[in-house]
């Protein structure tokens, strides 16, 4: 499902919109920037203030600069969103004064997504930038803050290419070019995972997952395997077919290929995709059920981020693997005490169903290393211990080598995913040890563990173990997957965590910094 919202550019003059006769086209709503240092600025004027001729805005509205500062105590800070009535030459029309704050990519980010919430639905908006903004986070904001997640089929939808009736839009006054192409690329990527992370679970089995990522491949000029159970058996998936095993929709393993001609490196992005996770055996109460739906959103980031590769001409060789499963208790449901063989024939004994999580990773890992890659990092709504660590809005970071956690870091920083690296203390895996396997994947007093365990630590220690030793990261994004409620270019539901921040690793883009 697409974006909500078109971005698109508008040759006009701010002062010809507010004055010339037809200079609204038809827009209901015209912002115009507010930029906190300036309103600080006595000598500044309007013109420094918006970027706006005072006697243009003075005639639409009726007030000077200070009158409209004072009455409503305007700050500039990012995204504050104040309307007024506007006299133009077509009509009154609604002025959104919109805080820029500093000028950041974050700042603008936060901005572009106040705006997109003040659009009506089939409405469209006038929206004046400075001529030194950076417009490429402004319009990501936009995009991200106006996502809509909708069913097809639902009657907000329709036939049109886009599927969503009364489609808002948003134009920004330019003098030349489109804006910001960048922005819609990577918009659309993050708009695909929080859909996939959206959709309820009744729909989202398995199969119907990997054919989401079949469809994307096809848009995006992908490789594209599934393997079915039957091939999962054949060559070794044991604990991917061991989540899936309770469930009547089998699992399925997802691999999506982009390999540019002359690619420099290889990496291998590996997701988890637990379509609903009920626990298995080791039921969850039903509260922690609730939001299950979301337990591949790592998946989905990886869905996503392959699905903008070739757009942004990624010159890198970038392998996507997915395990989609259903984690559900029934006759046929793995059972805790019992030992399974994963990829690669490593033995791990089950000591808690609802810790599938790692088993599929620990497939994945285990096959990614046999693809001969220069750097493998997996994403996953892992650990709740995560969460209690790190709260809702920073994913961890476990990394095999200081320069790759330097990077990821830098580049979830500037597009305002951020990461804390987490230690990998050697000592803490003496809790998986096992006496009936290889190892144990959790830590249990059955097998000497010690009280008060760190839950992401260790799953990230047991994950380690299937990497053969090759460059590393694992993300653990249980936080910052889901957000409870509207925030800055955030959207209540899956936020698409990762999408962005592998996207800015793998594409840095001319206008990036290099990490710190």
């Amino acid at each position: 499902m697409p974006v909500d919202i078109d971005v698109t550019p508008h040759l006009a003059a701010v002062d010809d919109v507010l004055t010339a006769p037809g200079g609204t086209d038809g827009a209901a709503l015209v912002a115009v920037p507010v930029r906190r240092p300036r309103l600080q600025d006595e000598d500044a004027g309007w013109d420094a203030v918006t970027g706006i001729g005072t006697a243009a805005l003075g005639q639409a509205i009726g007030l000077t600069v200070a009158e409209v500062v004072t009455a409503y105590g305007l700050s500039g800070k990012p995204g504050e969103a104040v309307k007024v009535a506007a006299r133009t030459a077509d009509g009154v029309v609604r002025l959104v004064l919109l805080g820029l704050g500093d000028g950041t990519e974050a700042d603008l980010r936060r901005a572009g997504a106040a705006l997109a919430r003040q659009v009506d639905e089939g409405a469209t908006a006038l929206a004046a930038l400075p001529d030194d903004t950076d417009t490429d986070p402004f319009v990501e904001g936009v995009l991200l803050g106006g996502y809509k997640f909708a069913l097809r089929g639902r009657d907000d939808h329709d036939d049109s290419d886009h599927g969503i009736k009364g489609r808002r839009s948003v134009r920004l006054l330019t003098s030349a070019g489109s804006p910001a192409q960048r922005a819609g690329v990577i918009a659309a990527a993050v708009s695909l995972a929080r859909d996939l992370v959206n959709t309820p679970s009744d729909v989202k089995t398995p199969a119907w997952l990997a054919d989401q990522a079949v469809a994307a491949a096809g848009r995006s000029a992908l490789a594209v395997r599934v393997r079915d159970e039957a091939e999962l058996a054949a060559e070794g998936f044991g604990g991917l077919l061991a989540v899936g095993s309770g469930s009547v929709h089998p699992p399925r393993l997802i691999e999506l290929s982009y390999q540019p001609e002359g690619a420099r490196d290889h990496v291998v992005l590996i997701g988890k995709g637990i379509t609903f996770d009920s626990g298995g055996l080791s039921l969850k109460p039903n509260e922690a059920m609730k939001a299950m739906k979301t337990d591949m959103a790592g998946g989905a980031a990886v869905i996503g981020v392959l699905s903008a590769l070739a757009a942004l001409a990624v010159p890198v060789r970038v392998t996507g693997l997915i395990g989609a499963a259903e984690n559900l208790p029934s006759g046929s449901a793995m059972r805790p005490g019992d030992v399974i063989t994963s990829y690669g024939g490593r033995t791990v004994e089950v000591l808690n169903t609802d810790a599938e999580g790692r088993l599929v990773l620990a497939d994945l890992l285990g096959y990614a290393a046999t693809l001969d890659p220069g750097t493998t990092v997996d994403l996953a709504t892992l650990t709740g211990a995560v969460r209690v660590a790190l709260g809702g809005q920073i994913g961890a970071l476990y990394a095999s080598a200081d320069d790759l956690a330097a990077d990821l870091t830098a580049a979830g920083r500037a597009v305002g995913e951020r990461l804390w690296r987490m230690p990998l203390p050697e000592d803490y895996g003496t809790a998986l040890t096992s006496v009936t396997a290889d190892l144990a994947h959790v830590p249990s007093a059955m097998n000497g563990a010690r009280n008060g365990q760190a839950g992401s630590i260790v799953a990230a220690l047991f994950l380690r173990e299937f990497t053969g030793g090759r460059r590393w990261a694992h993300l653990d994004i249980a936080g910052p997957s889901r957000s409870g409620s509207d925030d800055g270019e955030l959207t209540k539901g899956g936020t698409g965590f990762g999408t962005r921040l592998l996207l800015r690793w793998l594409a840095p883009g001319p206008e990036s910094e290099p990490a710190e």
